[in-house]
Formats: C-alpha cells, sequence, structure tokens
C-alpha cells in the first residue's frame, strides 16, 4: 500500500507540477553555505587524524562523527527547504530551487557512499597512505560532496537578479561553496599538491636534475596551478571578480595543506595566502571579464605567474638561497603563466556580453 501525504501518494509528489523553479534566498544559501562549511571541516578533521595517527584502524571516530553529523545536518536542511516548497502545492522539480536539482541527487550518492565506506574498511581495511585517495567509496563521498557544497553557488550562477559586478558580501556563499570545494579536490590530489613542499625541498629539488625530484615538483605545480586557477576564471566568466575572492579561495587551500602538514610548515601556506592578496589587486587592476576576454585572458597568465613567484621567492627567502638551476626557478613561473593563459582562452574563446550572459545562465 502507498503511503500517503495527506490525500496524495508520495509518488505524486515526485510528478512535476510545471511551476517555474523557484529561486533560493539569500538566507538559503547562507544556511546552506555555514551547515556545508561543518559537513567539510569534519573532513579537514579526519584528514588531520589521518596524517597525524597514521595507526587509525578504526571506522568509528570522533573525526568521522564530525563529517557524518555535517552531512546529516547539510541534507536535513536542504530537504526541509524543499518541502517548504511542497508544502506550497508544488511537486517533483517544481519544488526544488534553482541550483539544488544535482544537489537532490547528490544525497542519496553519499549516503549510499557512505555506507559502502563501512563496509570497504570492515572488509579491506583502513587506507593509511595514498591509496585512501583511490577508494572507490572515498571518490563517491568526494564527488557527491562537491555537488552539495555547491549549491549555492549553482544557486547564484542562475540567478538573473544578480548584477554583473555583484558586491563580495552578495557573492560570499558561491565564493566560499566554491572555494571549500576547491580544497577538497586538492585534498584528494595531495599526491600532486604542491603547497606541501617544504621551502627546503622546493630549493633542493630546484637545484639538480639528477634524481627527478626536478620533475616532480614541475608536475606537482603544474597540477595545483591549474586547480587554484580554474576557479577564479570559473567566475570571472560569469561575474566581475569580487575583491577578496582570490585570497579567500587560496586561504582555504592553505590551509587544507596545512592540516595535511600536521600545521608543522608554514611558509608556503602564508606565501599562498599573500599570492592570493596580489591575484586580488590584479583582478582590480584588469577587471577581467566574459565581456572583455583579453584582460580575461592576461588575468590567467598573470595570476599564474605571480602565484609561482611568490611561491618559489618564499622558499629562497626561507632557505637563505634560490635554488642552484637558473632554468628552474625563472622558467617555472612563465610555464604557469603560459598554461594560465591556455586555461582563460578554453574558457573563454570568444567574448561574451552580459545579455548574452545572463540569457545563457537563467532558468
Amino acid at each position: 500500500m502507498a503511503t500517503t501525504v495527506g490525500t496524495q501518494p508520495t509518488w505524486y509528489l515526485l510528478r512535476n507540477s510545471g511551476e517555474a523553479r523557484p529561486r533560493a534566498s539569500m538566507r538559503t544559501n547562507v544556511v546552506t553555505t555555514v551547515l556545508s562549511v561543518w559537513f567539510t571541516l569534519g573532513l579537514f578533521l579526519d584528514a588531520y587524524a589521518h596524517s597525524t595517527f597514521p595507526q587509525l584502524e578504526s571506522f568509528f571516530t570522533p573525526w568521522h562523527a564530525v563529517f557524518y553529523s555535517g552531512f546529516a545536518v547539510t541534507a536535513g536542511w536542504i530537504l526541509w527547504t524543499v518541502w517548504g516548497h511542497v508544502q506550497e502545492g508544488r511537486r517533483g522539480i517544481a519544488a526544488v530551487p534553482g541550483g539544488y536539482g544535482m544537489t537532490i541527487v547528490a544525497l542519496p550518492v553519499f549516503a549510499v557512499s557512505g555506507g559502502a565506506d563501512l563496509v570497504w574498511h570492515e572488509v579491506i581495511g583502513i587506507e593509511t597512505t595514498t591509496n585512501i585517495f583511490f577508494s572507490p567509496s572515498h571518490l563517491g563521498l568526494i564527488g557527491s560532496m562537491v555537488v552539495i557544497l555547491t549549491s549555492p553557488l549553482r544557486a547564484a550562477w542562475s540567478d538573473p537578479d544578480l548584477p554583473a559586478r555583484p558586491s563580495l558580501r552578495a557573492l560570499l556563499p558561491a565564493v566560499l561553496t566554491l572555494s571549500f570545494a576547491t580544497s577538497l579536490v586538492l585534498l584528494f590530489l595531495t599526491y600532486g599538491n604542491a603547497l606541501l613542499m617544504s621551502p627546503t625541498g622546493v630549493v633542493a629539488m630546484f637545484s639538480s636534475v639528477e634524481d627527478g625530484n626536478s620533475g616532480m615538483l614541475a608536475t606537482r605545480i603544474v597540477l595545483t596551478s591549474l586547480v587554484l586557477l580554474a576557479p577564479l576564471l570559473l567566475l570571472a566568466r560569469r561575474w566581475h571578480l569580487p575583491v577578496g575572492t582570490a585570497t579567500i579561495g587560496f586561504a582555504i587551500a592553505a590551509l587544507i595543506s596545512a592540516v595535511l602538514m600536521s600545521f608543522e610548515r608554514f611558509t608556503i601556506p602564508i606565501a599562498i595566502v599573500a599570492a592570493g592578496v596580489l591575484v586580488d589587486l590584479l583582478a582590480l587592476w584588469l577587471r577581467p571579464s566574459a565581456d572583455r576576454r583579453a584582460a580575461f585572458w592576461l588575468f590567467g597568465a598573470l595570476a599564474a605567474l605571480v602565484t609561482w613567484a611568490v611561491y618559489i621567492g618564499a622558499a629562497a627567502v626561507t632557505t637563505g638561497r634560490l635554488p642552484a638551476i637558473v632554468e628552474f626557478w625563472t622558467g617555472m613561473p612563465v610555464i604557469a603563466a603560459l598554461l594560465g593563459w591556455a586555461l582563460a582562452a578554453l574558457m573563454l574563446p570568444n567574448a561574451i556580453t552580459t545579455s548574452e550572459r545572463v540569457a545563457a545562465t537563467s532558468d
């Protein structure tokens, strides 16, 4: 027998009632952001525990409790928001705010992945090395988590009422959740995260070509540069970047890197935050946007150049010397700049006017 809500069976609520989807209010996005930060910080705590106590052998830990309780509260809030629209008479996708449609799919994916993770740990065991980032259950968790986290970003993206030049306050839920999602990508690319290097290691690796470490560091820089730059270009393609966007994104990336180093090394994370401030100043000067293609491309190149020049410079100042091989420390920021330019060109091959942008992103 079908369970009923009022006088209608449950399946009836899944049929689209046809209304235009509601817009998520600022309050909805702010609460989602706050709960998502709890959710994400729980994972940061778990990452800290694994990096500090590699002998962990149980799924049932205080860190997992914070992580999964964060998910439960976030999921409860999103479902409550949808239920509020159901009570207004909407059904199906018409009851789901714009930007939250994929989230409704991601919630059960996360729950199933969490259950699979418990079974995986009981049968296979607890991962303690790089294999932790390749576990299928972990990949299911992180993939669905990124979708849940970025709900406020998608809501803002589809909101035609947001101006082309929003204030940081107006765009803060989108900026914060995208930044935390980026930090999760860096977490699962720990094996390729250049922010985890020590200043001594950076100088030493770029001082020799004999052991292959220089190539490994160069690869890490390329990968990390793309991860840090892509979110900024994505936002700049939709809006003029509010001042502070890069600093927030780089600071959260620095935070997860410091967590993974058990807060034992701070030079590189601090340097990345400083680079974020400079990138913000660069954005203020260039004003990159979808209707300013040349400025957009130039921003992609110079933001990467500045970031990795600061990175190598901070390592050199801390160790008291530059890397011995001049080509490495002079050429690496240039390579990052060229790749930044290429990424910007791929994301915006042709200029897009403001009216075209709004038409393409509105429901």
